[in-house]
Formats: C-alpha cells, sequence, structure tokens
C-alpha cells in the first residue's frame, strides 16, 4: 500500500474514491466545495436522511456529478460542529478502512483538515487512519487452498494544508511501519503450532537481522542456558520434543554505551497446561500463548523500519508446554538462574517460568528500563476484559511513560497495584516460592512473582491475555501493545 500527501481543491482531485468527511448542521470546508462544484448534490442526498450522523457511520456515493472523483464516501463526523473525542474517530478510521477494503477502487483520497479531534492534531488522525487502513488490510490465507483475491486498493491520498504537509508525511511513516509490525505479530500468533515452535521463532530473528546491520541475533539453545543456570525456563520445555530457546535481538541505533531498553516477550509456541492439562474446549487458541513474543517481533520490525535511534534488545523466551513422561509434575521444585528456587504447584503456570529466567539474563544489558510482554493470566481477563492491558510495574516513571504512550498510540493499559502485602501468597513450604499464589489476584500474584527477579532495574509488566487475540468467528491475533511499545520507545527519543 502507497501513502503519500498533497495539496490542492479537493472537488479538483482525480481519484477513485474521494473520502469526506460532513456534520449535519453545517458542511464543512471540503464538503461545500464538492457540493458546490456538484451543483448542490451532496446536499440534496444528505436532506434524504440516509445517512445516520452517528460518529462512523459511512455513505458511498457513485458517479456524482460535474466532479472529478469516481466516487464519494461520505463519513458522519456528528450532529455539529463539536469536536470528535478519540474514540469516536477511531470507530471511523476503522469505517473507512472497511468500507475501502469493500469497494473495488485503485486509490482514494482523504481529506482531514476538516475532521477535528479533541486534543489531537492532524499527525495523530493521519497515523491512526493509516494503522487502521493497514490493519484492515491484513490477510492470513497461507494454508488456505485458494488464496484470497487481491485487495483493489494499491494507493491512498491525504489531502491537507500546505503547512501540515511534512509532519504527515512523518506521521503516516510511523502509522505505516506500526501498521506492519502489528501485521507481522498478528501473522506469528495466526501461525499453527506445529509450524511456529521455538526454532521457527529463532529463524524469523535470523531472517529479521539479516539485511539490517544495527542488528545483532543471539540465540541460545538448552544446553547454553543449562550452563547458565536457567532450570527454570528448561523445565517447561523438557516435556517436548521442541528444543527451547532465549532469543536475543540486539538492536544498536542509538550512541555508543546508552543504556538500552529491553522487551521481553514470552513464547510459548503452545500451551498444553503441561501435566497440569488445560480443558479440550477452545484449546486450539493456545498457540496464542506465544503473542507476547510476537509483538516484541513486530516491534523490532518497526524499530527497523523506522531507523529509530535508541538502542533496544528484543528478548523472547521461547518454550513448548507438553505433558509426557518427562514433563515438569506439580510438586516438583527447579533452581532459577537468580539462585532462588520455585515450587511448581501449577506447571500451567508456566509463562512466569520462562519470564524469570528471561528478565535475570537481561541484567547483563545493564537496562535503562525492562518491559516484558506476556498472555500471562486469565484473571487479568477476568480484571480488564478484552479491551484493556494490564500494567503492573516496580517504577513510578515508567508506569507513567507507559500509560501515556498507551494514550497517545490509543493503545489501552490500566496499572493495577502490586503491594508487598500480596508477596506473601507466594509463600511456600518446600522452596524459596511457589508459582502460583491462589485465585485472588491472580494477575498481581503473577506480577509479585516476577518482580522478585527485577530489583537490579525499573522493570515493567504488561498482561495481554485479554487483548492479544480475538475468538469466534472472527479469530485471530491482534498485534497488541505494538503501538503502545512503538509509542513508549518514540517518546524516549
Amino acid at each position: 500500500m502507497q501513502f503519500i500527501v498533497k495539496s490542492g481543491a479537493v472537488e479538483k482531485q482525480k481519484t477513485a474514491c474521494l473520502v469526506l468527511g460532513v456534520q449535519k448542521k453545517e458542511l464543512t470546508t471540503a464538503a461545500s466545495a464538492v457540493n458546490e462544484a456538484s451543483k448542490g448534490a451532496i446536499d440534496s442526498i444528505l436532506k434524504r436522511g440516509d445517512l445516520k450522523y452517528k460518529a462512523g457511520q459511512t455513505l458511498l456515493l457513485q458517479h456524482v456529478p460535474e466532479i472529478a472523483p469516481e466516487r464519494i464516501l461520505l463519513c458522519a463526523t456528528g450532529e455539529g460542529k463539536k469536536a470528535l473525542n478519540e474514540s469516536e474517530f477511531i470507530k471511523l478510521a476503522q469505517s473507512v478502512a472497511s468500507e475501502l477494503k469493500a469497494a473495488s477502487a485503485k486509490d482514494a483520497l482523504v481529506t482531514l483538515d476538516d475532521i477535528e479531534v479533541k486534543d489531537k492534531d492532524h499527525s495523530w488522525k493521519a497515523r491512526q487512519l493509516v494503522e487502521a487502513i493497514v490493519y484492515a488490510f491484513y490477510q492470513f490465507d497461507e494454508f488456505k487452498s485458494k488464496n484470497a483475491d487481491a485487495l483493489a486498493l494499491k494507493k491512498i491520498t491525504f489531502l491537507a494544508d500546505r503547512k501540515h504537509i511534512e509532519a504527515l508525511k512523518k506521521a503516516i511513516a510511523e502509522g505505516q511501519a506500526i501498521g506492519e509490525g502489528r501485521n507481522l505479530a498478528r501473522t506469528l500468533g495466526n501461525l499453527p503450532g506445529n509450524v511456529c515452535h521455538p526454532s521457527y521463532l529463532a529463524d524469523q530473528a535470523k531472517t529479521l537481522a539479516k539485511s539490517h546491520a544495527k542488528m545483532t541475533p543471539k540465540i541460545l539453545g538448552e544446553k547454553q542456558m543449562s550452563d547458565l543456570g536457567m532450570h527454570s525456563l528448561l523445565s517447561v520445555g523438557q516435556g517436548s520434543d521442541q528444543e527451547s530457546k532465549l532469543i536475543l535481538m540486539d538492536y544498536k541505533g542509538g550512541k555508543r554505551g546508552e543504556k538500552p531498553i529491553v522487551l521481553l516477550g514470552k513464547g510459548i509456541t503452545f500451551d498444553t497446561g503441561g501435566i497440569s492439562l488445560k480443558p479440550g474446549a477452545a484449546m486450539d487458541e493456545m498457540k496464542f500463548d506465544m503473542c507476547g513474543a510476537a509483538s516484541i517481533f513486530g516491534a523490532m520490525q518497526t524499530i527497523l523500519a523506522l531507523d529509530l535511534p535508541i538502542n533496544v534488545v528484543g528478548m523472547v523466551a521461547a518454550a513448548e508446554n507438553m505433558p509426557s513422561g518427562n514433563a515438569s509434575r506439580p510438586g516438583d521444585i527447579v533452581t532459577s538462574m537468580s539462585g532462588q528456587t520455585i515450587e511448581i504447584l501449577n506447571t500451567d503456570a508456566e509463562g512466569r517460568l520462562v519470564l524469570c529466567d528471561a528478565l535475570t539474563y537481561a541484567e547483563r544489558y545493564k537496562p535503562k528500563a525492562v518491559i516484558d510482554v506476556a498472555t500471562l493470566t486469565g484473571a487479568c481477563i477476568i480484571a480488564l476484559g478484552h479491551h484493556i492491558t494490564g500494567l503492573l510495574s516496580n517504577n513510578d516513571e515508567l508506569t507513567g511513560e507507559l500509560l501515556k504512550a498507551s494514550k497517545d498510540a490509543s493503545d489501552q493499559a490500566w496499572q493495577l497495584p502490586m503491594g508487598e502485602e500480596f508477596q506473601a501468597q507466594l509463600d511456600s513450604n518446600f522452596a524459596d516460592m511457589a508459582n502460583i499464589g491462589g485465585r485472588s489476584a491472580g494477575t498481581i500474584t503473577a506480577a509479585c512473582f516476577l518482580a522478585r527477579f527485577t530489583e537490579s532495574y525499573p522493570w515493567a509488566h504488561l498482561d495481554i491475555a485479554g487483548t492479544a487475540w480475538t475468538s469466534g468467528k472472527a479469530k485471530g491475533a491482534t498485534g497488541r501493545p505494538v503501538p503502545m511499545l512503538i509509542q513508549y520507545l518514540i517518546n524516549q527519543l
């Protein structure tokens, strides 16, 4: 998809589809110009009442007379001149993307100047619209015997005032890179477990770094991890025929010696629950248990595309959790890389077991901050549903930066508490800690477990169990929280 920016009179632009914002009480400047050029055609159509003025409603017009555009997609922006709120514009962007995907137009032209969003500028609007379009046009048909039909739309032009052009170009480049990075995360998440296993992810890291001199991949296999004492991570995959991996992607885009930010993803490529076997219903969706890892790959691809001037280490702790005669048992005790011992009360609480050793390994980078991303707890879905990512941290400044990034990127997160009073739930009679803390506050106690391995640096944990994928008819990975992660990095510059 090609995105460009230009200025000019809207009614004179030759395009297969003009996207035009309209409001009920008074036509916008662009809509007025098109209405006048078409001798009142727009006004006449709107008076028929075919378009509801709730934000996000659309109406496609074919063959409007006297003007250059072949079609016009009218997008409602409300009853009057009141600015849209953020969620209303997101709905509008998603509607536009959906309509453009369904249309047979080869190109489209979008006007943004007349669409006002409270506390947001033109750059934000452009980036959100580009992200929505890239997201909507994603197709996953790798395992279909017949590929989906190629989509007609190839080019989108943003029409804007000359003073906004350079800022819009930057925003569009960011939106496209984030959208494509998010789609990579979706693809990795959507791949079946018999294809996307730890070694496959390791190969993806090598491929990603192959043509980028600023990124260096490093893969630790089971022998190397054993030598490092990473027995917690290794315990998760010992029931599988697939070798566990610690995948490292070291990107040096910033100043030499500048402390890196570490992004760590949980990469359980399939999670049966191990000996603590999950119910069979919907177990197929446990291929999505590596969506944290997928988001790290998506973020690293975006960093490369934008050539961000910052040092980042992408880490993926990858394993497959399977039941077998060699699998970990409830009651087993393992020693982590940090030297702390863990009693495994439930083998289905495996994500924290791979992450804790990776968090200890991250110390060697002397990081500015470490952010882990994981489909960690079903309790997070109970707390926040499928709309908001859970955020827990040992550092207030980092928490504030991530919450700001989530708002800036419209990729919602919400902070949950992590007080010392929750730590007692992890007490074990036989080891330094248990890997579960009971049903109460499950998301919080999981983060409390991880916090015991992060005392040497600022750390935040993003629980994406509710936001990483959707179920039902629209089943598939979402690619979240790639937008939030990239926005956080951009805000550091």
